[in-house]
This record gives C-alpha cells, sequence and structure tokens, in this order.
C-alpha cells in the first residue's frame, strides 16, 4: 500500500515518531491584519480647503480643533513644498544657454539646504522624428511635473553637439553640483524603454528628490477611475464612516460626518 507522507493521519504519525517519514513542516503562522489607520492617516486623504469644511461639519470641539491643527500643519508643508518645486516642466534652451542652464545651474542650492548639495539637472538632447527619442521626450516631459524640485532642460541634440549622429541620440545628461553625474547615450536604442526604468536611473544618481508626501490631487490623478467618485463631501462621509462613531456636536442630528478620536 502506498503511503502519502503529506497526509495527517495517526499511522503517519507513528512512521515519524520512528524516522521512517521526515518530520512534518510546520504550519505556518497566519499574516496579521493590517492595521488600522490613525487619525492622521485620514485627514491625509484631503486637500485643506476640504480639511476645512470637515472641520465645520465636525461632530464635536475636540475633533474640530484636531482637525484644524492638522490642517494648519498641512498649510506649512504645502508652503515648505511650493518653496522647492522651483521648476516643473522643461525649459528648451540653446548652445549659448548651456553653461548658466544647466552648470551654473546645478551649482544652486535649494533654500534651506544646509549641506549646500545643489540642484538636480536633467538636460535631454533629442531630435524630432526619431520613435525612440519621441517616447523618451514625453517621459522626460512628464518626470519634470512629477518632480518639480529638479531642473529639465531640452535641446536639439547636433544644435547642443555639433554632428551628433541620429545614433546617439537621445542623450540624457545629469549634472549636480556643476559636474555630470551621469550621461545615457541612445536611450531606447536596445529596446523600448518604460518611464519608470528612467526613473530608476536618475532617483540612483540623485538627479531627483523623492516626494516627501505626495499631495492627494496628485494621488487621486495617479488613482483616478471612470467610476470613482470626485465629490468631496461624498469621500468625507465615506471617511468619517469608517472612523466609526455616532455623536454629533451640539447634539445637531443632521451632521453629515461622526468622528471618534
Amino acid at each position: 500500500m502506498a503511503v502519502n507522507p503529506n497526509e495527517d493521519t495517526e499511522f503517519n504519525d507513528a512512521l515519524r515518531k520512528y524516522g521512517i517519514l521526515p518530520p512534518r513542516e510546520p504550519t505556518p503562522p497566519s499574516p496579521s491584519p493590517p492595521p488600522s489607520p490613525t487619525f492622521d492617516d485620514i485627514l491625509n486623504d484631503f486637500t485643506p480647503s476640504e480639511l476645512q469644511e470637515l472641520g465645520e461639519d465636525a461632530p464635536d470641539d475636540e475633533t474640530e480643533r484636531a482637525i484644524a491643527a492638522y490642517r494648519l500643519q498641512r498649510l506649512a508643508e504645502d508652503r515648505k513644498a511650493d518653496r522647492k518645486a522651483r521648476f516643473g516642466r522643461v525649459y528648451p534652451i540653446g548652445r549659448d544657454d548651456y553653461t548658466r542652464e544647466v552648470t551654473e545651474a546645478s551649482k544652486i542650492s535649494e533654500e534651506d539646504d544646509e549641506e549646500e548639495s545643489g540642484t538636480g539637472v536633467v538636460c535631454f538632447l533629442y531630435k524630432d522624428g526619431i520613435p525612440r527619442s519621441d517616447r523618451a521626450s514625453q517621459h522626460i516631459r512628464l518626470l519634470a511635473e512629477r518632480y518639480p524640485r529638479t531642473k529639465f532642460v531640452s535641446i536639439v541634440g547636433d544644435k547642443c553637439i555639433p554632428n551628433l549622429p541620429d545614433s546617439r541620440v537621445p542623450m540624457i545628461i545629469v549634472y549636480k553640483k556643476g559636474e555630470i553625474r551621469n550621461q545615457i547615450v541612445a536611450w531606447g536604442a536596445d529596446q523600448e524603454r518604460r518611464i519608470e526604468e528612467l526613473e530608476a536611473i536618475l532617483l540612483m544618481t540623485g538627479a531627483l528628490h523623492m516626494p516627501e508626501r505626495p499631495r492627494p490631487e496628485h494621488r487621486r490623478k495617479d488613482d483616478e477611475s471612470d467610476d470613482d467618485d470626485d465629490d468631496p463631501s461624498s469621500r468625507m462621509r465615506s471617511k468619517a464612516t469608517s472612523m466609526g462613531g455616532s455623536k454629533s456636536k451640539g447634539d445637531d442630528s443632521d451632521s453629515d460626518f461622526d468622528f471618534d478620536l
């Protein structure tokens, strides 16, 4: 009679006891449930203007004060991020602009940067009509919008480097603190490249800064679908319900939102 060593039987247990069968593998522990979102996690999904509206509909004074304090903190963070977001688009340049707009610009540090780490500058050399260059140009524009702390500039390849052959286009040169940190030649010539690949390379070279906290409106733009509900009040009611609670400020039964801190 054939014995199935994986069966959980008394006979197999006896065989294991005498070393005829190997010990059973321990049952893996059940995964722990994900932690419940904190109050700040939920508020992080709203813009400052939505937080103001949410605070006005808070069920009690304590919740209203907590939302107001978080909103002020967010406004301060957003103002700081706006000061750092100096760019946000691709700047076309000419050959005569190169030193000023690329090399010298990469030496300029952000406000309050005590380490004086300079600015990442990505110089994109392209030629219209070359498919891989056109595709890379789209990726460069998207990355410039996504990483406004980095300066992106573009220039026609042979206008920057005389007689630059088409086989070396597109070319991407990364500067920081006046030095070349990386140089990519003929990006996408070997195979079609994705924006995530270029993004990873620029992150590794230090040209890009990881956003400290993506803004809610940016997250929604990335995650939106056709049947998403964009109405802030509906989203607020959904979030408020997830936090539990049933009382309302001043016993106002018409309040849309119920909170427990």
